[in-house]
């Protein structure tokens, strides 16, 4: 039996019994449940090492078993950013001790966060200012974290602080993982366009960290974030199939809810248009997995995809918002106005359009920075 195979099988037969539990939209305490049931079969992140909790797969077989998932309507993980970001990270750098860490966050035990930008330090990433003294075996932290996502659900952080402020801007900053419940750190949720509170920002006032949680060496944070950096890039590929799937959708259920309406014309047009869109950017995908077949490494594909998903995902929230017309606001299709408004942030999170337009100026088409 094939891998899909297997995870077919292993969907048929455990996605129907959690639906009954929890509905075809679970809430934060489903989706953890899904995953820690998906983690029984070790799927959750197949393509970390079988000593880890994976499956060692490769990276276009994983991405295959992504594309399972999505078209099974499976719920996404809970403890995304641990697993997408942190764990890979602390599985190349981490220590034996730290690397224990790892099944709990496959499994969803522990739920972790990044605490990387600041007010000051958004898209400069280096520029942060949070600071650690050392102080006997400890790290003596102070400083403030901001817009970090799920920092109110987590257990822990994957914490940059400056530890040489004499050092030059990329140098001189060290990765800390931190317990949240240590004393001196403060947690605030920050309320939403939304209504809802899905960043925190975090305050430090003294918190005392061991030495032995750093996740590199001392002053070489930089070259540890640039790994959390990379993996939490690399997933861009499943982006462009989730894009056309959700075109696809959308086209669908116009058709089911306006049998024999006909749109008006501008409003027709501007569904064309992201429809194209939406298969352009499968195209891109495929060439991506393509260049990943071939090479081991995506290539310049991914950053466009970055980039157009995220200009892309405004543009389809408009359109849909556009076709639900005053069914938006009302009960029952809530969910478009509120998707509407989630895109606002595509075009900050994971590296902001105007960051992702220079990486492709200077990294792409060889532009002079």
């Amino acid at each position: 039996m094939s891998v899909i195979n297997e995870l077919r099988g292993f969907l048929e037969e455990h996605l129907p019994p959690f639906r009954a539990q929890w509905g075809d939209a679970p809430t934060f305490e489903g989706r953890l449940a899904w995953q820690a049931t998906l983690q029984t079969g070790r799927w959750v992140a197949p393509q970390w090492a079988e000593e880890h909790g994976g499956r060692g797969l490769d990276v276009v077989t994983a991405l295959a078993c992504t594309e399972v998932l999505a078209e099974h309507g499976a719920p996404s993980t809970a403890g995304i950013f641990g697993v997408a970001n942190v764990g890979p990270t602390i599985a190349q750098w981490g220590t034996p001790e730290q690397r224990e860490h790892l099944p709990r966050i496959l499994e969803g035990s522990e739920l972790w966060c990044q605490g990387f930008s600041e007010p000051g330090a958004g898209s400069d990433l280096a520029g942060l200012q949070t600071r650690a003294v050392r102080d006997g075996d400890d790290l003596v932290v102070n400083g403030q974290k901001i817009w970090t996502s799920d920092g109110t659900r987590a257990h822990f952080m994957q914490l940059l602080v400056r530890t040489d402020s004499t050092a030059p801007k990329h140098k001189g900053i060290s990765c800390l993982l931190v317990p949240l419940d240590t004393p001196g750190i403060e947690r605030r949720p920050i309320r939403q366009i939304t209504g809802e509170s899905e960043f925190a920002e975090v305050f430090f006032t003294d918190a005392r960290v061991p030495l032995t949680n750093l996740l590199g060496p001392l002053h070489e944070g930089w070259r540890v974030t640039m790994t959390t950096l990379g993996h939490e890039r690399s997933g861009v590929v499943s982006y462009a199939s989730a894009v056309q799937r959700e075109i696809e959708a959308t086209v669908e259920r116009l058709r089911a809810d306006r049998t024999g309406i006909e749109l008006a014309p501008l409003l027709r047009d501007e569904l064309v248009q992201r429809y194209v869109e939406g298969k352009v950017l499968g195209i891109l995908g495929q060439r991506s997995l393509a260049s990943i077949r071939a090479t081991g490494q995506p290539g310049a594909e991914q950053s466009i995809i970055k980039l157009e998903w995220s200009l892309f995902g405004q543009r389809l929230a408009r359109t849909r918002l556009a076709l639900s017309g005053a069914r938006a606001v009302v009960a029952g299709e809530s969910d478009v106005a509120t998707g509407y408004l989630r895109t606002r942030a595509s075009t900050i999170a994971g590296g902001t359009t105007e960051i992702m337009k220079n990486i492709l100026a200077q990294r792409v088409l060889g532009l002079p920075a």
